[in-house]
């Protein structure tokens, strides 16, 4: 079924969801077990993404290099006549509505209605016989009017996902050629309209063509790379490389990512992914599935890079221990916080491990403690606590939110000052691990994260209702939202800095 929407270019766009690099591609039900990151992009992002894209169109028309036009032709009575068309520049330019369709495992539908433009040139011609020569130069308008109809292929190239806008048409209804501005020209001019215009035409037509597949590819390449950087942070990235060509249907597109973790020189692996298609529902705008092999070993490399590693002193110290528990503070944890600069230093002491169930995602992890001041030698106090805790994740007013709930504690391996002894500081520790600890590490890492998806960016995005769902082996985030308007200025920009593309003009 056609569903139509108003403003042009959606299948420039709708590559947002799919750049990537794929070194192999297999066909789709067989990429499903390496799979560790799918996007799906439904028919109403799809629409949302093409009311905004008119200065992509734009740009393609307005940036195509028209080449010189020579030729010449047998004029009766005037011998032969020899012309050129030169400096054919666009100007004025308008574009009416776009209806566009996603077509089953065939591709993005695109027709254009009502684009009106002016071209502007010079005309050069010489004509005569041996009795007589003339030659002249005039500048000349062209005035047109067209519907432009491209179908998106996307493909699986060597490297990365890439359109093929091949099948493209430009139908002209209207193309009026002006000799300086002479809307009532003699039986010369009349000449040059006859057959310059169909020239003009076929120039025309091949060049918009060519310049919608660059500027579709120059746009593939350019998400690619802000997907890139979007994923990468320090020494860990994430390699996007596509695993299959993306599914096209009526009502959705999806890409399947390989989604596996780089930190210094290592690499994870994804064998068998627990991927189904129908895990993913059609009711939002946007979908990304995650799997837990992809967020366990990112959370191992933020362990390997030293990330998990907090020092607390001063005013931050005190305010924590101000939260009243049921078990009376110790001697020693008071003598402490009073002492000169007190310090508390918490690390995870073995590798995190991450899983995901419906309830949430679990974490286990076993974390070490150490109480220290400026006057002391050695820590006042060193233990480890081992935990497991379950996290559900959102995100909201461009934070993200962890509710983090204790599910197993347990504190060991302690190492007191010499000579001190405590009765109930096992129990103590414990209740504070639980009521003090984790809601801190908690707030921490809601505000690091946070910092991280701003500094890629991510607070640029109208993001509406945002929904981080947990399953078995997996987390589902759907979301709708608004236009990245942002993306598109950032493209166009730098789109202008590529050779050949100086300046629009009009």
């Amino acid at each position: 079924m056609k569903r139509n929407t108003e403003g042009p270019g959606v299948g420039l766009l709708l590559l947002f969801c799919l750049a990537g690099v794929g070194h192999s591609c297999v066909d789709p039900e067989s990429a499903y077990r390496l799979t560790g990151i799918v996007c799906r992009l439904t028919y109403p992002a799809a629409a949302v993404l093409n009311e905004k894209t008119t200065e992509v169109i734009q740009a393609a028309f307005q940036h195509a290099k028209y080449p010189s036009i020579q030729g010449e032709k047998s004029v009766p009575f005037m011998g032969k006549l020899k012309y050129g068309i030169n400096n054919l520049e666009i100007y004025n330019l308008t574009i009416g509505k776009s209806e566009f369709e996603l077509q089953e495992n065939e591709g993005i539908a695109i027709t254009i209605s009502n684009v009106s433009v002016v071209f502007k040139g010079t005309i050069t011609y010489e004509y005569g016989s041996s009795l007589f020569s003339l030659s002249q130069s005039l500048d000349f308008d062209i005035e047109s009017q067209s519907d432009l109809v491209i179908s998106f292929k996307l493909y699986c190239g060597k490297s990365r996902v890439a359109a093929d806008t091949s099948d493209c048409y430009l139908t002209f209804h209207k193309l009026l050629l002006l000799l300086q501005g002479d809307r009532e020209p003699g039986w010369l001019k009349k000449v040059f309209t006859n057959f310059i215009t169909l020239t003009v035409k076929l120039v025309v037509k091949g060049q918009i063509c060519k310049e919608i597949n660059k500027v579709a590819n120059i746009l593939a390449d350019f998400i690619q790379d802000t997907a890139e950087q979007f994923l990468s942070n320090g020494n860990i990235s994430v390699d996007i490389g596509i695993t299959s060509s993306p599914v096209i249907t009526t009502n959705y597109i999806e890409s399947y990512h390989k989604g596996l973790v780089s930190y210094n020189s290592s690499t994870s692996a994804i064998k068998d992914s627990v991927f189904k298609p129908e895990q993913i529902s059609e009711d939002r705008s946007l979908y990304f599935w995650l799997s837990d092999v992809s967020l366990d070993t990112l959370i191992t490399a933020a362990y390997h890079d030293g990330r998990f590693v907090k020092n607390i002193s001063r005013t931050e110290l005190t305010d924590m221990f101000l939260i009243q528990l049921s078990i009376d503070r110790p001697n020693l944890v008071s003598k402490w916080l009073l002492s000169e600069e007190p310090m508390l230093r918490a690390w995870s002491a073995s590798v995190p491990r991450f899983w995901t169930t419906p309830q949430g995602s679990s974490v286990r992890v076993v974390a070490a403690v150490e109480l220290s001041s400026a006057k002391q030698d050695s820590p006042v106090l060193y233990f480890e606590t081992e935990m497991e805790v379950s996290v559900r994740a959102s995100y909201a007013e461009k934070k993200v939110i962890l509710k983090a709930t204790p599910v197993y504690i347990s504190t060991s391996n302690f190492s007191i000052s010499e000579g001190v002894t405590e009765k109930g500081l096992s129990a103590y520790l414990q209740e504070a691990v639980e009521k003090i600890g984790i809601p801190k590490v908690g707030s921490y890492l809601e505000a690091a994260t946070t910092a991280v998806m701003d500094k890629q960016g991510l607070n640029l995005f109208d993001l509406i209702n945002p929904e981080v769902i947990p399953y078995n082996g997996y987390v589902l985030v759907q979301m709708d939202f608004g236009f990245p308007q942002h993306l598109l200025v950032e493209f166009l920009k730098e789109m202008l800095e590529i050779p050949g593309y100086s300046s629009f003009h009009g």
